[in-house]
């Protein structure tokens, strides 16, 4: 048997299989009914297979206020309305919120923040959370959204225009690179390139690891391929701490010398096409997150090794959400100790 009352249709029977922990309006629809028609509590719940104290405490909190009788509609309204006001959200404590901060001033993307405090099981906190905070704080005049990073205009440049720089024969094309480098199995290859500063002299030799993301941030007194080749011999020395066993690189005339590399270290070079960029899609990226310590129009002039040091430093204890949220660092000691 069904009655429909014109809000709902339900069934006499069988309505005991509701999977909710709060009282449904059908639910508080039979309530009444039973009530009205004078059966028990106990008849009532067993009927809804709830508990006898269930029904007793919706009798008792959710009874017309002025008349004292139970009537679904408005039982079903005050249920809600009280619902809604301890529905505050989750708190977090000082000390959880300095964390949260401290994160996101050292520049860590909220996924990350989210991920890593997480992994470590020191806090569960949602992406969608910290951006609201990040949001909440900027309206308040906070400065915690210039810590977060901002993509700047996207396009692709150079489509349609010949390659205008210094052209070096019989580079070998990232075609000849292995399948295990390309699909990221192998370790100890690397991807490269420069960051250039406003004076378009003094610039940074940037490397990262294909498959762990750490990376290696050399400062150049020039961009020539003369001080590219002294930077790259320290690292490819057997005296380097980097495991280097390939390098892709840019086209420019600065990394012409890689010949007297690869004669001298036995290290494989790769190129990425001219004008196609994402062919180094983690050395672009990781660029643009040096570009965060390091915006566009800054002059390198005085920017000291010391300096890069402690960004490579930030950016290998960053948790990333392509290693499980473990740090480049981490990744890569893990590597270098299989």
């Amino acid at each position: 048997m069904s009655w429909n009352t014109g809000h709902f249709l339900i069934r006499q029977e069988g309505v005991a299989t509701m999977s909710y922990n709060h009282l449904t309006l059908e639910e508080r629809y039979l309530i009444s009914q039973d009530k009205s028609m004078g059966k028990s509590l106990r008849s009532i719940a067993r009927r809804l297979q709830r508990s006898v104290a269930t029904v007793s405490r919706e009798l008792r909190r959710n009874a017309d206020r002025s008349s004292g009788h139970y009537r679904y509609s408005k039982a079903h309204s005050y249920a809600r309305a009280r619902l809604r006001q301890c529905r505050r959200g989750p708190n977090f404590a000082d000390d959880e919120v300095a964390l949260v901060h401290a994160k996101l001033l050292d520049r860590w993307s909220p996924e990350q923040i989210s991920g890593r405090l997480a992994l470590d099981q020191l806090l569960l906190i949602s992406t969608s959370t910290v951006y609201r905070w990040i949001g909440k704080d900027k309206r308040r005049g906070g400065q915690l959204w210039r810590s977060t990073r901002r993509l700047s205009r996207r396009y692709r440049k150079g489509y349609r225009k010949s390659d205008s720089r210094g052209k070096l024969r019989d580079k070998p094309p990232l075609t000849m690179r292995p399948m295990d480098v390309n699909l990221r199995q192998a370790f100890g290859h690397w991807e490269g390139d420069t960051v250039i500063g406003r004076d378009g002299h003094h610039c940074l030799l940037t490397l990262v690891e294909r498959k762990t993301r750490y990376t290696r941030i050399i400062k150049l007194p020039a961009r020539r391929a003369v001080e590219v080749n002294q930077a790259l011999s320290k690292e490819l020395d057997f005296l380097g701490t980097l495991d280097i066993r390939s390098i892709t690189l840019d086209n420019g005339t600065e990394f012409h010398g890689y010949v007297e590399l690869k004669e001298r270290f036995g290290t494989e070079f790769f190129f990425a096409q001219p004008y196609h960029s994402w062919e180094r899609g983690t050395n672009e990226n990781t660029n643009g997150l040096i570009r965060q310590y390091l915006p566009k129009g800054m002059c390198f002039r005085d920017l000291t090794q010391e300096h890069c040091d402690e960004i490579e430093s930030a950016l290998n204890d960053r948790p990333r959400k392509i290693l499980g949220y473990q740090t480049p660092l981490e990744a890569y000691i893990d590597e270098c100790c299989a």
